[in-house]
């Protein structure tokens, strides 16, 4: 069975973990965190960056630096991970769920604003599949209401808006470093703070509330409890293999791209019943080739293919229940039907993409697909 995820290991991650090991330096924010700091601020241009041990946890701290209070509003996509939503709602924030889009599974920036309430205090921009949103439309709405922006960029990583790397136009973005992403270091994530005015406040969370790493800096002569905070920052140990993974970022996202065209030419070389509908790129948009999917015309369809392609001996799987139907939201909120979010939820399939993955297997999914569809 080809599975639908299959982390990719450079080789190099071994020996880079062995010098760590030797130097002692293997908690949170050392040597190989900074350098991995470093990389990310270089190559795309972000903020300050701070390496945490989840993407969950970056989300995390944008909602304490924002001083999110019971009976604020945050404006979230449905369709996407928990983490999305959750991250702000722990500091008692209202969930304000908004529709995909007609053409991708990415939010749909013409509802935003009639989302937005005089509690609103931010906007969670997913970019499904690392396909940016249209984020000068997003910022502009922002501008006009005094709203923080914060790219959930879990699926992003080198992708570009007009281009701008995603992570680097909001006031703070967000990338995970799980297993099933582009580059991982088994779990990790990123926070980046765009906005200078909360740089030094971030640090300070990051660091369990204390101003440890000014310390360490020389800037006071001792460090103690200052803010609120928890333990965010990953450990140097996964901070070492994600550093291994960035250095072979470029023979990665070289390798997924190629064999995300591959399936891409041959679905549309497939005469294919219309209903059916290929990933679309936005003109402003680039494709990381984070994940290849198609939207189906339905469930039973779905389930066929994907009972098809499991004889053939391949995994395909969909992808997010969408949140606005889950059982905690519909526990505290009235339902609202999102006609797109739960179109996605019901017909998006997603093929195995990943470094064992061959051009014959391409070819042999696309078989199937395609005769599966034929004679449904």
């Amino acid at each position: 069975m080809t599975p639908f995820n299959k982390p990719y290991f450079i080789g190099t991650e071994i020996e880079l973990l062995k010098a760590t090991f030797a130097s002692g330096d293997v908690s949170g924010n050392g040597g190989m965190t900074k350098k991995c700091h470093a990389y990310f601020e270089k190559r795309w241009g972000f903020g300050k960056c701070l390496f945490t041990a989840s993407c969950t946890h970056a989300l995390e701290m944008c909602a304490l630096l924002l001083n999110l209070a019971p009976g604020d509003e945050v404006i979230v996509p449905s369709y996407t991970f928990v983490s999305s939503a959750l991250a702000f709602v722990r500091e008692g924030a209202k969930p304000v769920f908004v529709d995909s889009r007609e053409d991708h599974p990415g939010m749909d920036e013409n509802a935003i604003e009639a989302a937005i309430t005089a509690k609103t205090r931010a906007i969670i921009v997913v970019h499904y599949a690392g396909v940016a949103c249209d984020m000068d439309k997003i910022m502009a709405i922002a501008e006009r209401h005094g709203l923080i922006v914060i790219e959930d960029a879990a699926h992003a990583i080198d992708s570009f808006y007009k281009g701008r790397a995603l992570g680097s136009i909001g006031h703070f973005g967000c990338f995970s470093f799980h297993e099933t992403k582009n580059i991982h270091c088994g779990e990790g994530g990123m926070l980046i703070i765009n906005d200078d005015t909360y740089a030094d406040r971030a640090e300070i969370l990051w660091e369990k509330g204390t101003n440890r790493s000014q310390f360490y800096r020389g800037e006071v002569d001792k460090y103690g409890w200052v803010d609120t905070g928890s333990s965010f920052l990953g450990s140097d140990i996964s901070a070492t293999f994600l550093y291994a993974q960035l250095l072979a970022l470029d023979e990665i996202q070289n390798q997924r791209k190629a064999l995300w065209s591959n399936y891409h030419t041959a679905f549309l070389q497939r005469e294919l019943p219309p209903q059916i509908q290929l990933p679309g790129i936005p003109e402003y948009a680039t494709c990381n080739a984070h994940n290849y999917y198609l939207r189906l015309e339905s469930t039973e369809q779905r389930s066929e293919l994907i009972q098809r392609l499991k004889e053939t001996g391949y995994m395909a799987v969909f992808h997010y229940l969408a949140l606005h139907q889950s059982e905690y939201y519909l526990r505290h909120y009235p339902y609202k039907q999102l006609k797109m979010a739960e179109c996605y939820e019901s017909t998006l399939l997603r093929f195995p993409l990943h470094h064992a993955v061959t051009s014959e297997d391409v070819e042999n999914i696309v078989d199937v697909v395609a005769q599966t569809l034929e004679s449904s």
